[in-house]
């Protein structure tokens, strides 16, 4: 027989079946019925999950490290003057920085938060630009590090007060590539930079040229936000980078005809341009079923938590997964496990992640929980969890284990 370092027994599977799990070198080494454990190897130790539900762990597709106050004092949110104004509510962000708790500590509690809830893999933006410098970066980077044992980051250098109209900011972001961050973002190049080529050169240039990915935040409406995607698509065909360009929000395409979301749904498959929501309560949002139907890659992030944008958030991708088949009316067991794929397949080919996923070969990184199958877990999303990373347990109910 063949020595393994864990095996885990009586795992139920999103299909229902029990199953047994050996992990060796903190991948998953094979995938048996329970009944043909002992064809396994033999285990350094063994762990009974007595028919929970195994998932794989979730992806945390968008969420800014930097900027939320969760574990600080609790910040009131601050109504826009009129409606919801991009350029107002980076303002306020900016005044409630200043007397915020160090970028390190609150960091890190959102990352507790986020590992305790099973999500192991994820996507931050962080500022660069003319107003932070790099500060927000190399604070973020050294969080990154701490935590490379428990979870993997990606970080996007994000451009949160414009790139033209912030001195000096594309040499910024250049900088923040060469310095560590793996994407290149932008934001609102119509509504803020009010220069939709200008933002979208200096976005795609750096990206050709340090050969990274994008993920855009856009927020505008209508044919504002229609107008910028499909520029979007457009150099993202051009350039050939299919399958490695996000827009964020994309808020203006669930404002779209019937006629005009179908031709942009085919638009973006065509370019594989990537779409992330969170379903957020104050705006429309992308229809989900209609762009996955379409074959877009949609997928999804907690994007703020309890920061100058809104107060809520609790870093549960599963929770959000409930978010967004309420918010999109998804009843039938196979749209709720729709949502589910969004906060972990779906997420996980967005980011490019390898090896990831319930698979022999992949990283045995997963989720345990009380539920009898997928759709259960989206609706109950169920508190009582363990997180194993590498096949090690490194959460017991919302708790990092150190």
């Amino acid at each position: 027989m063949t020595a393994i370092d864990r095996l885990f027994t009586r795992a139920r599977l999103a299909d229902g079946t029990l199953n047994t799990l050996a992990v060796l070198n903190g991948r998953i080494s094979a995938i048996l019925p329970a009944e043909s454990a002992m064809e396994v190897g033999d285990a350094a130790e063994v762990v009974d999950l007595a028919g929970e539900l195994l998932l794989p762990s979730f992806v945390e597709g968008h969420i800014h490290l930097d900027t939320s106050f969760y574990g600080d004092r609790w910040v009131p949110h601050r109504p826009c003057t009129d409606g919801f104004d991009v350029h107002e509510r980076v303002a306020f962000q900016v005044e409630n920085m200043a007397a915020a708790a160090p970028m390190d500590k609150r960091a890190r509690d959102q990352l507790d938060l986020c590992i305790g809830h099973g999500s192991l893999q994820m996507r931050s933006h962080v500022m660069v630009d003319g107003s932070v410098g790099l500060s927000s970066l190399e604070t973020i980077l050294k969080v990154r590090e701490d935590y490379a044992d428990l979870i993997d980051i990606q970080l996007v250098a994000f451009p949160q007060s414009g790139i033209l109209k912030s001195p000096g900011t594309p040499e910024l972001l250049d900088a923040a590539l060469a310095l560590g961050a793996d994407l290149i973002g932008g934001l609102d190049p119509l509504s803020f930079d009010r220069d939709i080529k200008g933002h979208l050169d200096v976005v795609f240039g750096l990206a050709e040229k340090r050969g990274v990915d994008v993920d855009l935040h856009l927020h505008d409406a209508g044919s504002l936000g229609a107008m910028t995607i499909e520029e979007i698509c457009a150099r993202t065909a051009a350039l050939g980078m299919q399958g490695r360009v996000a827009v964020s929000h994309a808020y203006g395409l669930g404002d779209l005809g019937p006629d005009a979301i179908a031709r942009m749904a085919a638009r973006l498959a065509r370019s594989g341009v990537s779409i992330m929501t969170n379903a957020p309560g104050h705006h429309a949002f992308p229809p989900v079923a209609l762009l996955r139907q379409a074959g877009v890659t949609v997928f999804s992030g907690s994007d703020n938590i309890r920061d100058s944008w809104w107060p809520f958030g609790d870093g549960d991708m599963l929770h959000r997964a409930e978010i967004i088949a309420y918010r999109s009316g998804f009843f039938t067991d196979d749209a709720l496990a729709a949502a589910f794929d969004v906060v972990t397949q779906a997420g996980a080919d967005a980011l490019r992640l390898q090896d990831y996923g319930l698979t022999v070969g992949a990283k045995a990184d997963f989720v345990a929980l009380p539920a009898a199958h997928v759709p259960e877990a989206v609706v109950g999303f169920p508190k009582a969890r363990r997180v194993f990373r590498g096949g090690r347990l490194i959460a017991e109910n919302g708790r990092v284990l150190r």
